[in-house]
């Protein structure tokens, strides 16, 4: 890899969906070596665990756990739906974006039945279709949907459909990946059973690993369901809970920047603190970007403060490409669009950063459309 895109003592701000702009002290925090079986460590996880609950308005005297995973955000979502639905099982998985097709593909791989529920990427999936589906195929056992669709930041209604699915008495998975920890989640109350979220979002850790806030109840039918051998949800549970260990190597260092990350949650007021600050952040570009004279995918009601996607200039001499390196050149890196439909390209309110950060971005912004000669 070229040293001239590292950047060392002045890092990049990612204004991406994740991996996202750390702390200092969260970088710092890796600077430490523990063995996987070191008791400081084993405490650390243990710790980690617990909060990772607080954040879900839940404990372990509610009926939950948490289990962490190796990998990225979708191991643990395989994870998941790959231990949790049993052999004779059906899925309906509600998609209005890459994150939910992503699930189907997963679902393929293991030879699981599913059905889907498809909506445009500007529409969330509506609870009244869920109950319609359900009643017309009782055979169904689990519902799957995304909580902040991270293809145009749009948030779903997740605790609608619970209502739903609880009411069917089936098993209820939400992916909340870019969403966990800067929007609150009552877990319980949302009736969801499984929800997965990464260590490199909102709570503002590096990656290295998903987690997984469970039921109880739901966790503990998983036992001998898993269709792999280092995917199997029930097993690495087990493992934590009986001597607090990894099942195999744990992402050591990327942990100890989560707890930094977490102890950092807290003192900005938790998922509310950090919230208020990303709702900023939001306010800011928003304001910004029309003032620019962008356009952006979503109307207003149905956009989350997440990440933001705005439809491409018309003018032809617009090519996001040079856009994007023009502003990597300054150290700004945005994300480009997945959606089907529209050309689009994504900007990110979270990370360690605010409305100072935010404006930067717009006055390159500003400062690139003039080299480019677009004009909106």
């Amino acid at each position: 890899m070229s040293t001239a895109t590292i950047i060392v003592n002045n890092d990049k701000l990612l204004f991406t969906p994740g991996p996202l702009t750390t702390s200092l002290t969260v970088k710092e925090a890796m600077l430490h070596d523990l063995g996987s079986r070191d008791v400081a460590f084993i405490d650390i996880v243990r710790k980690i665990r617990t909060k990772l609950l607080g954040m879900g308005q839940v404990s372990q005297e509610l009926g939950y756990e948490t289990i962490i995973m190796q990998g990225s955000g979708t191991f643990g979502v395989e994870a998941v739906l790959t231990s949790s639905i049993p052999n004779n099982g059906h899925i309906l998985v509600l998609i209005n974006g890459a994150y939910g097709e992503r699930m189907t593909k997963m679902l393929e791989y293991a030879n699981i039945k599913y059905d889907t529920l498809r909506y445009a990427e500007n529409e969330s999936p509506r609870a009244e279709d869920v109950e319609k589906f359900l009643s017309d195929n009782p055979s169904v056992t689990h519902v799957a949907t995304v909580h902040c669709e991270t293809t145009t930041g749009i948030f779903n209604p997740i605790k609608e459909i619970g209502e739903v699915v609880k009411r069917f008495n089936k098993t209820y998975i939400v992916d909340a990946m870019s969403s966990f920890g800067a929007v609150p989640v009552d877990i319980k109350a949302c009736n969801i059973d499984f929800l997965v979220s990464s260590s490199n979002k909102c709570i503002e850790g590096v990656p290295g690993f998903s987690f997984t806030i469970a039921s109880k109840a739901a966790l503990e039918q998983c036992k001998g369901r898993a269709r792999s051998l280092s995917f199997d949800l029930y097993a690495q549970w087990e493992g934590l809970e009986n001597n607090g260990q990894f099942r195999f190597t744990p992402p050591t260092h990327a942990l100890l920047a989560f707890y930094q990350a977490i102890l950092e949650h807290e003192t900005e007021g938790g998922v509310e603190g950090r919230a208020e600050r990303y709702k900023a952040n939001y306010d800011t570009l928003m304001a910004g970007m029309r003032q620019l004279g962008f356009k952006e995918y979503l109307e207003p009601e149905k956009q989350g403060y997440i990440i933001s996607s705005f439809i491409y200039p018309e003018d032809a001499n617009f090519d996001f490409q040079k856009f994007y390196m023009l502003l990597n050149e300054r150290d700004l890196v945005i994300y480009p669009g997945k959606l089907s439909q529209v050309d689009c390209f994504r900007i990110g309110n979270i990370g360690h950063m605010g409305k100072k950060e935010i404006e930067k971005l717009l006055a390159a912004i500003e400062e690139v459309l003039q080299e480019m000669n677009v004009s909106l």
